[in-house]
């Protein structure tokens, strides 16, 4: 089996060449809930890439920095049909930062599934496939990676996709917020407001949400509250 593999982020349509499906090093593969986003609750196989640029504070992958195994791109899409449901989700880690990511998500969307991003949004978005319903983090202060936020993914968001913040007090609320005011966040995709495990109280967030009377969606993480921290869960 053959697909037209990118060789890098930056390659032309000339560098473009088939060749076999490459591999990808993946950490876990696992059928559980979507916890996140505007498909929660629906089954879903998870894919999540070793390997991230980022050190978030607030981490709960760090597991998959290191290690993982190198599989076959046609043996994941395989092991994902294998398990009968519609929806996959590429997650990591930071997925982008492995470049071949991008034929991963691909042959995905070929294969008929519905297809989800989760990335940091501090690598590129624009080279996703559009059939790819991405789930963009963007980093507030109380993260430590502030500085990371690549700013330019920003107006390439569509109504296909999300943006998500995780919000660890007071200062990340007013900044999140002040953000999606100014560029109009709302009005190019759903905007996603989460309260980080074990640093800001949910119905104190959810409060803040009411009072200001923000466009955006509250969410809290569905798996976290029904099997914590649990490992393929």
């Amino acid at each position: 089996m053959t697909v037209v593999s990118l060789s890098s982020a930056a390659a032309t349509p000339s560098e473009i060449v088939q060749s076999p499906l490459p591999r990808l090093k993946i950490t876990e593969i696992f059928l559980s809930l979507q916890g996140e986003a505007d498909t929660a609750g629906w089954p879903t196989v998870f894919v999540r890439l070793t390997g991230c640029p980022l050190r978030c504070g607030y981490c709960d992958t760090e597991y998959a920095f290191h290690g993982g195994q190198w599989r076959d791109i046609d043996d994941i899409v395989a092991e994902v049909l294998g398990h009968g449901v519609r929806h996959v989700c590429v997650t990591g880690g930071e997925p982008l930062a492995q470049k071949r990511c991008l034929v991963l998500l691909r042959a995905l969307c070929d294969a008929g599934l519905e297809v989800s991003l989760e990335t940091s949004g501090a690598l590129d978005i624009g080279g996703v496939d559009p059939r790819v319903s991405r789930v963009v983090d963007l980093k507030t202060p109380g993260s430590g990676e502030l500085a990371r936020n690549r700013l330019d993914n920003l107006p390439l968001l569509t109504a296909r996709d999300q943006l998500k913040f995780v919000l660890c007090d007071r200062a990340d609320y007013d900044w999140a917020r002040d953000m999606v005011a100014a560029q109009r966040l709302h009005e190019r995709c759903m905007v996603l407001f989460s309260p980080c495990k074990d640093r800001l109280d949910a119905r104190v967030l959810a409060d803040w949400i009411v009072a200001d009377r923000l466009p955006v969606r509250f969410q809290m993480q569905l798996h976290k509250l029904l099997w914590n921290d649990e490992p393929g869960r």
